[in-house]
């Protein structure tokens, strides 16, 4: 026995991630995770973030349509899969090859269609663009090929403030219509459908960014003028609840579903309340913006009759402008992502890290399809 345990031992601690065939990452969502598709589409300038100084701490030049001093989630988590970073699907620069994967979201979106309509790519229509990159690595590389892929990528959601922020709160006519628990499953209920459809086609890994806490954004402070706007608090935590619960049935009733569900809400509350235990020296203004708590939308002038104010150090602070946060935030969530349950941020049963490299644990190998955290 005892001859056993030693032949096991290398095989048990073994890097896996050179293993495993190396997963394509497609993207859906909102701002929080467009990279540039929203530069190639006829929308009002606040769904824009191609201008100064956006993007003024990247690594590479210029603004790229992200809404952040620099790189967002998507890119680091990219990086930890070992992958290149994972372009827009409407920039016309885009490789052909997109065996890595692509990025379909656009700033402004939603779950709904009827959010922001015509000013952003919904849901529905991402989910289209990716049927046609479907269709593209079928002609090119085969089915058997196409499907591998397809069946290894993970898939990565970060979308639906929108359908609150602006779909329900700012439209009085939908809260006629909804009484807010009816509008949230309304909300998940074209989620599901969205999960179901890419499962359909192959899918099987999937990683969801849980809704911050939305009236502590800077424009929300600003309209509350006194602490967070609480009712847009109570959709977003609604929101994640009920996804949770969504994910929990999913994983019994679709054979080999995998995710990774994040506490994007509590792991930003912390720092927003108290910055400096985390290494951040302000937590309720924005870095980029005008008026109370910066939480007028005019960075980079985006109207130009509207000034703005502009911080020195971006890695200060939690939020970027009035709607986003910094690169450094990104970062940071990115990391708690990929390493997975022992953080705040993470309620499992999946680290981004097992999506992508499989089980990393003793525990896991032994019983992958059981997650003991």
């Amino acid at each position: 026995m005892a001859i056993l345990v030693w032949l096991l031992l290398p095989v048990l601690f073994t890097d896996y991630t050179v293993a495993e065939k190396q997963s394509a990452f497609f993207i859906f969502g909102d701002s929080t995770v467009d990279a540039g598709n929203n530069n190639f589409i006829q929308t009002i300038p606040e769904n824009k973030a191609n201008y100064d100084p956006y993007g003024r701490n990247a690594p590479f030049q210029g603004p790229t349509g992200r809404f952040s001093d620099g790189l967002i989630v998507v890119d680091y988590l990219a990086e930890y899969a070992k992958l290149p970073m994972i372009p827009p699907f409407l920039d016309p620069s885009t490789s052909d090859d997109l065996s890595h994967g692509a990025n379909f979201a656009s700033g402004g979106s939603g779950i709904l269609s009827t959010t922001n309509e015509g000013q952003a790519i919904d849901l529905n229509t991402q989910l289209k663009y990716f049927e046609q990159v479907a269709e593209s690595l079928t002609t090119k590389m085969g089915a058997s090929e196409a499907e591998q892929i397809i069946s290894n990528a993970v898939y990565y959601f970060s979308i639906g403030s929108n359908d609150y922020l602006g779909g329900y709160l700012a439209n009085p006519n939908m809260q006629q219509l909804y009484h807010p628990e009816q509008y949230v499953g309304m909300v998940l209920g074209n989620l599901t459908s969205s999960i179901q459809e890419l499962y359909k086609k192959g899918a099987r890994k999937f990683g969801f960014l849980g809704l911050s806490p939305l009236g502590c954004l800077p424009v929300m402070r600003s309209i509350a003028q006194e602490g967070c706007f609480e009712q847009a608090n109570s959709l977003a935590l609604a929101h994640n609840n009920a996804l949770t619960t969504l994910l929990n049935n999913l994983e019994y009733l679709l054979k080999d579903f995998k995710y990774s569900n994040s506490d994007f809400y509590t792991w930003l509350l912390q720092r927003i309340n108290d910055p400096s235990t985390y290494g951040f020296k302000e937590g309720k203004n924005a870095c980029c913006g005008s008026g109370p708590f910066g939480g007028i939308f005019s960075c980079g002038g985006m109207k130009e009759t509207t000034a703005y104010d502009l911080c020195e150090e971006a890695d200060d602070y939690v939020w970027w402008d009035s709607f986003h946060p910094t690169q450094r935030i990104h970062q940071h969530f990115a990391q708690a992502l990929w390493d997975g349950p022992q953080t705040t941020a993470t309620l499992g049963p999946y680290s981004l890290r097992d999506l992508f490299f499989g089980p990393t644990t003793i525990a896991d190998v032994v019983d992958a399809d059981h997650p003991t955290f």
